[in-house]
Protein backbone atom coordinates (compact mmCIF):
# COMPACT_ATOMS: atom_id res chain seq x y z
CA UNK A 1 0.00 0.00 0.00
CA UNK A 2 1.40 3.52 -0.84
CA UNK A 3 0.06 6.74 0.28
CA UNK A 4 -0.20 9.92 -1.63
CA UNK A 5 1.32 11.65 0.81
CA UNK A 6 4.09 9.84 2.10
CA UNK A 7 6.02 12.58 3.50
CA UNK A 8 4.97 14.74 5.85
CA UNK A 9 6.30 17.49 8.62
CA UNK A 10 5.46 17.29 11.73
CA UNK A 11 6.09 19.99 14.15
CA UNK A 12 6.12 19.88 18.40
CA UNK A 13 6.43 23.31 19.81
CA UNK A 14 6.33 24.38 23.07
CA UNK A 15 7.12 27.64 25.13
CA UNK A 16 10.65 25.80 25.19
CA UNK A 17 11.28 23.83 22.39
CA UNK A 18 10.49 23.64 18.90
CA UNK A 19 11.02 19.75 16.80
CA UNK A 20 10.33 19.38 13.59
CA UNK A 21 10.30 15.55 11.92
CA UNK A 22 9.84 14.59 8.66
CA UNK A 23 8.03 11.35 9.16
CA UNK A 24 7.71 8.66 6.25
CA UNK A 25 4.17 7.35 6.22
CA UNK A 26 4.72 4.19 4.34
CA UNK A 27 7.49 3.23 6.95
CA UNK A 28 6.11 4.84 9.84
CA UNK A 29 9.27 5.89 10.74
CA UNK A 30 11.20 9.29 11.38
CA UNK A 31 13.64 10.08 7.87
CA UNK A 32 14.94 13.40 9.46
CA UNK A 33 14.41 15.82 12.75
CA UNK A 34 16.03 18.72 13.93
CA UNK A 35 15.12 20.48 17.20
CA UNK A 36 16.29 23.13 19.92
CA UNK A 37 17.06 20.58 22.57
CA UNK A 38 20.09 19.71 20.44
CA UNK A 39 23.40 21.10 21.92
CA UNK A 40 25.05 21.87 18.72
CA UNK A 41 21.43 24.39 17.52
CA UNK A 42 21.01 25.36 21.19
CA UNK A 43 24.45 26.75 21.32
CA UNK A 44 24.10 29.07 18.37
CA UNK A 45 20.72 30.49 20.06
CA UNK A 46 20.33 32.94 22.38
CA UNK A 47 16.40 31.41 23.67
CA UNK A 48 16.79 32.12 27.58
CA UNK A 49 13.28 30.71 28.56
CA UNK A 50 11.50 31.11 25.30
CA UNK A 51 12.22 29.73 21.91
CA UNK A 52 11.41 32.20 18.73
CA UNK A 53 10.95 32.96 15.47
CA UNK A 54 14.50 32.39 14.41
CA UNK A 55 14.94 29.74 16.77
CA UNK A 56 12.15 28.07 14.62
CA UNK A 57 14.16 29.54 11.09
CA UNK A 58 17.48 28.06 12.32
CA UNK A 59 15.29 24.67 13.20
CA UNK A 60 14.29 24.75 9.32
CA UNK A 61 17.39 25.27 8.20
CA UNK A 62 18.79 22.72 9.73
CA UNK A 63 16.23 19.86 8.80
CA UNK A 64 16.79 21.32 5.40
CA UNK A 65 20.11 20.41 5.64
CA UNK A 66 19.55 17.31 6.80
CA UNK A 67 17.21 16.42 4.31
CA UNK A 68 19.61 17.03 1.63
CA UNK A 69 22.23 14.74 3.43
CA UNK A 70 19.29 11.88 2.96
CA UNK A 71 18.82 12.70 -0.84
CA UNK A 72 15.12 13.58 0.35
CA UNK A 73 14.95 17.42 -0.53
CA UNK A 74 13.50 17.63 -3.96
CA UNK A 75 11.11 14.10 -3.18
CA UNK A 76 11.17 11.95 -6.19
CA UNK A 77 7.55 12.97 -7.55
CA UNK A 78 6.20 14.46 -4.67
CA UNK A 79 7.21 16.97 -1.94
CA UNK A 80 6.92 16.74 1.97
CA UNK A 81 3.41 17.54 3.01
CA UNK A 82 2.59 20.11 5.18
CA UNK A 83 -1.09 21.37 6.54
CA UNK A 84 0.05 24.52 8.80
CA UNK A 85 -3.42 24.63 9.71
CA UNK A 86 -3.55 21.87 11.73
CA UNK A 87 0.09 21.97 13.27
CA UNK A 88 -1.08 25.59 14.81
CA UNK A 89 -3.95 24.06 15.39
CA UNK A 90 -2.94 21.04 17.42
CA UNK A 91 -1.86 23.45 20.39
CA UNK A 92 -4.26 25.87 20.36
CA UNK A 93 -1.48 28.84 19.20
CA UNK A 94 -2.58 32.04 17.94
CA UNK A 95 0.42 32.79 16.41
CA UNK A 96 1.35 31.30 13.14
CA UNK A 97 4.88 33.06 13.06
CA UNK A 98 7.23 29.81 14.22
CA UNK A 99 5.16 27.34 12.09
CA UNK A 100 6.11 29.93 9.65
CA UNK A 101 9.60 30.50 10.12
CA UNK A 102 9.95 26.56 10.02
CA UNK A 103 8.14 26.33 6.31
CA UNK A 104 10.30 29.50 5.35
CA UNK A 105 13.47 28.07 6.44
CA UNK A 106 12.80 24.73 4.65
CA UNK A 107 11.58 26.35 1.35
CA UNK A 108 14.49 28.66 1.32
CA UNK A 109 16.87 25.89 1.38
CA UNK A 110 15.24 24.40 -1.45
CA UNK A 111 13.04 21.88 0.24
CA UNK A 112 10.16 21.19 -1.99
CA UNK A 113 6.95 21.54 0.30
CA UNK A 114 3.49 20.96 -0.48
CA UNK A 115 1.21 23.00 2.11
CA UNK A 116 -1.99 21.23 2.59
CA UNK A 117 -4.46 23.70 3.60
CA UNK A 118 -7.65 21.66 3.00
CA UNK A 119 -10.12 21.68 5.68
CA UNK A 120 -11.57 18.81 4.56
CA UNK A 121 -8.32 16.79 3.92
CA UNK A 122 -9.27 13.10 6.30
CA UNK A 123 -6.54 10.94 4.74
CA UNK A 124 -3.76 12.60 7.86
Amino acid sequence: MTLLKRYVLRLFISLKYITANVVDRNNGRIVATSSTVEHSVKQSLECGRTCNAKAAAIVGEVLAMRLKVEGLDQVQVNGIHVNVNKEVEKKGFKNHTKVWAIVNGLKSNGVKLILDDNENDSSC
